[in-house]
Order: structure tokens, then C-alpha cells, then sequence
């Protein structure tokens, strides 16, 4: 098979998406044959990944959210392809996507196809991959309860109005995290287990993590008295929160809390009072940028072909 050749698996909702249509036609005029498969439900993703790959194709394309991509993501690492994959982030957040440098516009996103590969890490949890960050406490109910209609007239700013509409269900969670040479225990406002920095619409919780290092990074925010203004800080940003933040880098870490813990795994809701979440290194080779922020040194690329 060409190598440029590339299959694009692109979410149903962009079907009529014309920037990508007009993206994907200039990658054609410039030599890369891509072809185009959309989704429309659960399984979806996993069933065009493997009919991909039977088809040989090497470079396969993720278009949509941060829950597309994992979605994507999660199939081909289990699939134990060699295949590479470019993300071209069409959803509200694009956490992952924004956090690794990668353009939002299609043209400048499908131009990765160039770009080199380089072996990332995926995080694992119950079973399940993901590429992002793995988020509890408040902050996943607000991710998980923002309407798509409220996301298309604000576009990242929803996940804010959402959760400063919601004060009057916050609560903390007792919660107690071990992993090697780590424990803490106590009542937590909000968590992020990242192989990704940021959540939520651009919530900057793992601001160390790294792609390729084989670790998960750690953030817990411990519940203070006054909750609700801890809340607003958190939410439209404000000075000094992270400090407030206990953090820590892990190959694996297990957490246990008194009551359901809500858990988003990018953008994916989760409930559990019991998990443990490890880091599977190396697990998809995904194109980068050589600089991208989220390439710690000594990232492995890889030539194209």
C-alpha cells in the first residue's frame, strides 16, 4: 500500500463539515489518497479501526472530540497495529489536542500526516484506555452534564456557566489514593489523573504531564472550608489555585472513596468507589510536532512508511 496513503475516521456530526471537506481535498491534490468513514454510534470506532487496519492501511486519521480520539485511540493500541495515528480535533474542549500543539483548523491538523511519529503512553483503567486525563469530583459532573446545545452557542465557556450554575450540588468526597512511595487520604473537591494536561474546557490540572515518559501525572484539590468560592477560583481561573493542588507522578496509582466517585474519562462518564489506573507505555504512535509541549526528551520518533 501507497505511503500516503490514510484512511480518515471522522464523528457523524462533522459530515457536513466544510472546512474538513475542502482540508481533505487539498491533502488529495497534494498526493495522499484518503479515504473517509463516519460514525454514527457506539462500536462504531472500533469496527473502522479494525477494518482499517485489515485493509493495511498505516496512517489512520481521528476526527471529532476528545471522546472520538480516545475512542480511536483506545482501538488501535488494543489492536497491537504498528499504524500511526493524526488527530484532527472537531469537538468543543479538544483538551488533549490543544495541550499538544496541534492546530484546531483542519488544513493546518491534517498537515501532521507529515509530521513524524512518536510512541506515546495511554493511561488504563477497569479495562478500559484512555488518551487524555481521567477526571472526579465536581468537576466531571459538570463535563458530563453540559448540553451539546449550550457547548455549540459557547463553545468552551459552557463547561463554566454549566458548573457556576451548580453550586448548590457541590460536596466533597473522602477519598484515598495510594501508589508506590505516595499516599494521600482525605476529602477531595475535584481530581485529575492526566497523561494529557488539561480538562474541562481548558482546565489546567496535570500541567507537568508528559506523553512519553511512562507515568501518570496526579492531581488532587483538597476540599477547603469555604467550597463554593474554591469552586469559582477553580473555574474561571483564578491566581494561586494551583497551589492549593497535591501532585504526584506514578506508574500506577489505586484510589478508594466512601461513596461513588464520578469519574469522566475523556469526556466519557465512569462511576466506581474502588479503581486503579496505570500507565501503559508506548501504546500508539501518534504524529507530533518534534516540539509539542507534551514530548518529554528522549520521545521516540519514528519514520513514516
Amino acid at each position: 500500500m501507497s505511503e500516503r496513503k490514510a484512511l480518515l475516521i471522522l464523528h457523524g456530526k462533522q459530515a457536513l463539515n466544510e472546512e474538513v471537506r475542502e482540508a481533505v481535498e487539498a491533502r488529495r491534490a497534494e498526493g495522499w489518497e484518503l479515504a473517509v468513514r463516519l460514525t454514527w454510534e457506539a462500536g462504531d470506532a472500533r469496527r473502522l479501526v479494525d477494518e482499517a487496519l485489515a485493509a493495511g492501511y498505516t496512517h489512520l486519521i481521528a476526527g471529532g472530540g476528545d471522546g472520538t480520539l480516545r475512542d480511536i485511540a483506545e482501538a488501535m493500541a488494543l489492536s497491537a497495529s504498528d499504524a500511526s495515528l493524526v488527530l484532527l480535533p472537531l469537538g468543543t474542549a479538544n483538551d488533549f489536542a490543544r495541550a499538544a500543539g496541534i492546530s484546531l483548523g483542519p488544513h493546518d491538523a491534517l498537515r501532521m500526516l507529515d509530521a513524524p511519529a512518536h510512541a506515546i503512553d495511554l493511561g488504563e483503567v477497569g479495562g478500559q484506555l484512555f488518551l487524555n486525563m481521567a477526571t472526579g469530583g465536581f468537576g466531571s459532573q459538570v463535563t458530563a452534564n453540559t448540553s451539546e446545545d449550550l457547548k455549540k452557542l459557547l463553545g468552551g465557556a459552557a463547561y463554566l456557566f454549566t458548573g457556576l450554575s451548580r453550586f448548590s450540588e457541590l460536596h466533597a468526597a473522602y477519598g484515598e489514593l495510594h501508589g508506590p512511595d505516595f499516599h494521600w487520604q482525605g476529602d477531595l473537591l475535584a481530581l485529575g489523573i492526566g497523561n494529557g494536561r488539561q480538562a474541562g474546557g481548558g482546565q489546567l490540572l496535570c500541567p507537568d504531564a508528559l506523553v512519553n515518559d511512562g507515568l501518570l501525572d496526579i492531581s488532587i484539590l483538597p476540599a477547603p472550608q469555604e467550597l463554593v468560592g474554591t469552586l469559582r477560583d477553580l473555574l474561571s481561573g483564578g491566581l494561586g489555585i494551583g497551589n492549593m493542588f497535591v501532585r504526584a507522578r506514578l506508574p500506577w496509582v489505586e484510589i478508594k472513596v466512601s461513596e461513588g466517585l464520578d469519574i469522566n474519562l475523556d469526556g466519557e462518564p465512569m462511576q466506581s468507589d474502588n479503581l486503579r489506573f496505570s500507565a501503559r507505555p508506548a501504546a500508539l504512535r501518534v504524529h507530533l510536532a518534534p516540539d509539542s509541549p507534551l514530548l518529554g526528551e528522549g520521545g521516540s520518533a519514528q519514520p513514516q512508511g
